[in-house]
């Protein structure tokens, strides 16, 4: 397996088959990927980064270890492998995509779906500031959807590389300046909770609440890519997306109460 940079849940299940350990450690130059990380919380391994401790005792004798893991080992014109099965692939089929790196999943994949959701809803933001900025509108709106955009970018890149997302502001708010704006807009904005939207409002605002649907429906495919079970996977970033949610609602609510006024 030392050619391989992605540890999957198939190369797992054959290298723990016989052995219970508290800690999994990563080995220097290779990732878990989502399937196998998920396998290891399931069995209430705790993960690490580097070389077990000198001083730790053996999960299980050597002479236990399954005879079969060499098998797995990667064929030499091998390129790509299943996330699945951890079958290898020397041309990438049709109907499979990257997950990360080598590593192959079908394109109906829920991870893709909502990978797709994330690149469109970035999409939507960059045209929401190109129309704002051809029509002369707020600098400031553009700044704030900017910021929405960095942390879009920033979720998708911790996706695809496997790592925790952190964040602690939007648009300038920590989380609970987000949740007491969000819930309280009167007192800040002097704007009714969650107005409903009117044609009246001017398009700007239109494409504030049409972003906010999006995230909307991001947060869902997100929430059925991260399932297991019961269990969320990644709360991470459904947290951070339910965040991005109430951002533009408080952003909705800035400009109506004349926040986003002219090009300030």
């Amino acid at each position: 397996m030392s050619c391989l940079k992605v540890i999957t849940e198939a190369i797992l299940r054959l290298e723990l088959k016989a052995t219970e350990p508290e800690v999994y450690y990563i080995p220097e130059g290779k990732i878990l990927s989502p399937a196998a990380r998920e396998y290891l919380q399931q069995r209430k391994i705790k993960i690490s980064k580097g070389k077990p401790p000198a001083d730790a005792e053996p999960e299980a004798p050597q002479t236990e270890q399954p005879a079969a893991a060499p098998a797995k080992q990667a064929p030499a014109a091998a390129k790509f492998i299943d996330d699945e099965t951890g079958a290898f692939f020397t041309e990438k089929p049709e109907h499979m995509t990257h997950l990360h790196g080598n590593v192959l999943v079908s394109k109906a994949d829920p991870r893709i779906l909502f990978r797709g959701k994330l690149d469109s809803l970035q999409a939507q933001v960059v045209l929401a500031q190109a129309t704002i900025h051809e029509e002369g509108g707020s600098i400031k709106l553009i700044d704030d959807l900017g910021d929405i955009l960095g942390v879009l970018r920033e979720m998708m890149r911790c996706d695809v590389l496997g790592e925790d997302f952190k964040n602690e502001r939007i648009i300038g708010l920590n989380h609970a300046e987000l949740r007491e704006r969000s819930h309280n807009p009167v007192k800040f904005f002097g704007i009714e909770q969650m107005k409903l939207p009117d044609y009246t409002m001017g398009k700007h605002y239109a494409l504030l609440n049409q972003l906010r649907t999006q995230i909307r429906e991001t947060e869902v495919a997100a929430n059925q890519a991260f399932r297991d079970g019961r269990k969320c996977t990644r709360l991470d970033i459904i947290e951070e997306l339910n965040r991005l949610s109430s951002a533009l609602h408080i952003m909705m609510c800035m400009y109506l109460g004349g926040v986003y006024t002219g090009n300030g």
